[in-house]
């Protein structure tokens, strides 16, 4: 019933008058939707202008300069001939984030952070098609821009990209992608950029660490979201996507009881992996803690851990954590994992203490679908970014690097 008609069909003059008294009411338990103090969607939209937008500008100038000026029909002056820069979203080259492309990686350290690919699927046990992560997670990122709403960030306002394009990887052997791997990860690390590695399988995991662990004598400590274990020796008698961090805790800078593991269980746990894990004495979070303890809980928890005796956390974000319906582009799907606000929220919280690294794998292009796997991967490296810049903590890795990068063997 309407209001209109509740009023007509009321016979009693009381009556209505206390209904009209009722829904005319001030809410004052309800937030003032305008009121910056009072939610934290009106406090975004006032905090924009206060974002600076000299970076954009100059990418606009650069775009006129390099793609020549647009036709006079178009009204738009900003619009060049030839597309360069952020848009269209639909036109360019497909680096990260359309960051610029670096040719030589010898400059990556005149860059806050630096996107490597790793196109190798080599470890995969079951389902191939990781290789092509790198690309899949490039394509989609030309969908977003560089400002996140909440947040009230503009990381090309206030943070510098690259995009280093791809490690060369041997499809047909493990031991020398691995080093191919560590060597490219550790000249990164060792300029004081930051890496954002995009696998790839999960046998990555240790030859990234590895890189990162030769260029300083500090210990590291690993948050590995995931819905496997991945603590085996081997697999199939070769270092596959199952073992990264047996191998990675053996890294003497690198210990297991620093080894945080969150969102493990179901039904791909093999057991040879259960008893590496008790003897190491990893930490482990499976989703019933997660539902139990909750989010927030769990990353401060798995920071304490992580952290104990540590100068520095690297992250490792396994695609397949994700519930299975989210993410349909991997190798070893498993239903009953997170959910994407979770997701989200989680490596937020574990970011915004600052990383020395982090990696997001398993994304496999040909069971994707609409991209959407992909999506879920950007949206997690980007977020990583965003906790960092908004903590003030994107760079605070650099006091750790204390070696020189030498090539592996």
């Amino acid at each position: 019933m309407t209001i209109s008609s509740f009023l007509r069909c009321s016979n009693s003059k009381t009556t209505r008058s206390a209904f009209v008294r009722r829904i005319i009411q001030k809410r004052d338990h309800h937030p003032d939707p305008f009121n910056p103090q009072t939610t934290k969607g009106w406090k975004a939209a006032v905090k924009e202008a206060s974002i600076p937008t000299t970076k954009h500008d100059e990418e606009i100038q650069r775009g006129l300069e390099l793609g020549l000026p647009g036709s006079s029909s178009i009204e738009d002056k900003t619009i060049p001939t030839f597309s360069r820069g952020e848009l269209p979203h639909f036109a360019g080259i497909n680096t990260f984030m359309k960051a610029p492309y670096l040719e030589d990686v010898k400059d990556v350290g005149n860059f806050d952070a630096t996107v490597i690919g790793v196109p190798f699927d080599g470890g995969c046990t079951y389902r191939s098609g990781t290789r092509f992560g790198p690309q899949g997670i490039r394509r989609i990122s030309a969908l977003y821009t560089p400002y996140n709403y909440e947040r009230g960030i503009d990381l090309r306002e206030q943070m510098s990209l690259c995009d280093a394009g791809d490690v060369f990887t041997i499809p047909a052997n493990i031991e020398k992608s691995f080093d191919q791997i560590s060597n490219a990860i550790a000249h990164v690390a060792a300029s004081g950029s930051f890496p954002i590695i995009l696998g790839g399988d999960h046998s990555i995991g240790f030859p990234t660490v590895r890189g990162i662990a030769s260029v300083t004598s500090k210990r590291i400590g690993i948050i590995h979201v995931d819905r496997h274990a991945d603590i085996q020796e081997k697999d199939l008698d070769e270092r596959m996507h199952t073992t990264p961090y047996f191998h990675a805790t053996n890294i003497p800078n690198v210990r297991p009881e620093n080894l945080v593991q969150i969102g493990i269980g179901g039904w791909q746990v093999p057991r040879p992996a259960v008893g590496n894990m008790v003897e190491r004495q990893t930490n482990i979070f499976t989703m019933e803690d997660i539902e139990t303890l909750g989010i927030e809980k769990v990353a401060e928890m798995a920071l304490e851990r992580a952290w104990d005796g540590c100068d520095a956390v690297y992250l490792s974000y396994d695609i397949d954590s994700i519930e299975a319906a989210f993410v349909p582009g991997t190798g070893w799907p498993e239903p009953g994992g997170l959910l994407p606000r979770e997701a989200l929220k989680l490596v937020g919280l574990v970011a915004a203490e600052g990383l020395c690294g982090m990696e997001v794998v398993e994304v496999s292009p040909p069971y994707d679908h609409a991209d959407i796997t992909s999506l879920m991967a950007l949206r997690i490296c980007v977020d990583v970014l965003g906790s960092m810049v908004s903590h003030g903590t994107l760079g605070k890795h650099k006091s750790i690097i204390d070696k020189p990068f030498t090539p592996f063997n």
